[in-house]
């Protein structure tokens, strides 16, 4: 008897607790918009992912150049909708969105952003994690004999004469050479920085030697992922969700806010500049590529095929299917929250021109020039056009 009393009452508090964790969980995902947040990032990753599928069978059924694959897959997200919604919350467009009498267009702008902003985050550490993947060259080096002279310098590394000799090289070379990357701090310091790191370094090589392809490959591939964006979301998420340190960066300083007016401030302006960087530098890229034309030199040129097919991809095909998908989930279903603003950022975000970091991403593949001026042309293009949108 007493057996099953007790076999009871852990039963029933098993089903008590199992109620208060799904209340608290409703609570928090009602305090925080989880759902609505959850929706974003499965609609991001889901055209993001259909968008790349689709750009790499396009590109080796019809040969097309290597850009086009990340020029279909990744769109802006970042700067060019949170300038629309500012636009559009202006005019007063965005009170026709408004959820109730007691919504506000302050307040339904401030979601349009959150929730834009959640889609970046996706977009950009895709970018930056896949992209240079989908950059792939015919002018690459091969990978077997990377990987075989890789193999080589763990089993051999050089001895400590050796190291020794290119340390004096190196300083040599540095006290004739001095620009503004030379180290500030003492000569003996630095050479002993570079020891540890070449030690250190060495000794990674021989670990990695020793593993199979395939955790090489699964380790490559997490290491792609483990970029800029992604960990600033996961560093945002901690600060947002744990109030205490949310206080300390958001708050005014008479209410504890004592990171707000000194580093909170310093990084959202190093966030704003991010996007007006991207700009110039495409700028940039294309006046030395009018400044090549003049000359007679090759500047790369603007294949009118891929571009056609990237443009209507961008500003006709995926605007179509995402508002035709949404409105359908949002009238047929219930599994879209009740939220006009959120139903309009959904049916934005996979429309629009490329993002501009695709020309940052044939930096980082180390393309030759003329198809960095290339995709350079092609972007100038894309936000020409851009204002049919």
């Amino acid at each position: 008897m007493p057996n099953s009393l007790a076999v009871s009452f852990l039963g029933a508090l098993q089903a008590s607790l199992s109620v208060l964790l799904t209340i608290g969980v409703g609570v928090l995902a009602s305090q925080f918009s989880i759902l609505n947040q959850a929706t974003i990032l499965i609609w991001a990753l889901a055209y993001t992912i259909s968008s790349m599928l689709l750009g790499a069978i396009l590109t080796k059924l019809l040969t097309l150049p290597a850009w086009v694959t990340p020029a279909l897959s990744f769109n802006n997200t970042t700067s060019l909708p949170l300038l629309l919604v500012q636009s559009l919350a202006s005019t007063g467009i965005l009170e026709a969105l408004l959820v109730s009498d007691k919504d506000t267009t302050s307040a339904a702008l401030d979601r349009a952003k959150s929730y834009f902003l959640v889609g970046a985050i996706v977009s950009n550490s895709l970018t930056f994690s896949l992209g240079p993947r989908l950059l792939d060259h015919e002018d690459a080096p091969d990978p077997d004999q990377g990987e075989v002279k890789n193999q080589q310098q763990a089993a051999n590394p050089p001895d400590s004469t050796q190291r020794e000799e290119q340390d004096g090289q190196t300083t040599a070379h540095t006290h004739q050479e001095a620009t503004e990357d030379t180290s500030l701090l003492p000569e003996y310091v630095v050479r002993r920085g570079a020891e540890a790191g070449e030690h250190g370094y060495h000794k990674g090589k021989r670990l990695w030697a020793k593993l199979g392809p395939k955790s090489r490959s699964v380790l490559d591939l997490l290491y792609a992922f483990l970029n800029a964006p992604l960990v600033g979301a996961l560093i945002g998420s901690v600060i947002g969700l744990t109030p205490p340190v949310q206080q300390a960066f958001f708050n005014n300083s008479q209410h504890g806010g004592f990171f707000k007016a000194w580093l909170t401030s310093c990084i959202k302006n190093v966030g704003n500049i991010f996007a007006a960087l991207q700009v110039i530098v495409v700028g940039v890229k294309l006046s030395n590529s009018l400044r090549k034309m003049k000359r007679g030199e090759h500047s790369g040129t603007i294949q009118w095929q891929p571009s056609t097919i990237v443009l209507l991809m961008r500003f006709v095909i995926w605007p179509v299917l995402s508002i035709s998908a949404i409105y359908l989930l949002a009238t047929r279903t219930n599994l879209l929250p009740h939220d006009p603003v959120l139903l309009f950022a959904l049916m934005l975000m996979p429309a629009g021109p490329p993002a501009m970091s695709i020309s940052s991403l044939t930096d980082l593949n180390e393309s030759n020039t003329e198809e960095k001026m290339a995709v350079s042309k092609f972007l100038i293009v894309a936000y020409v056009v851009s204002p049919v949108l």
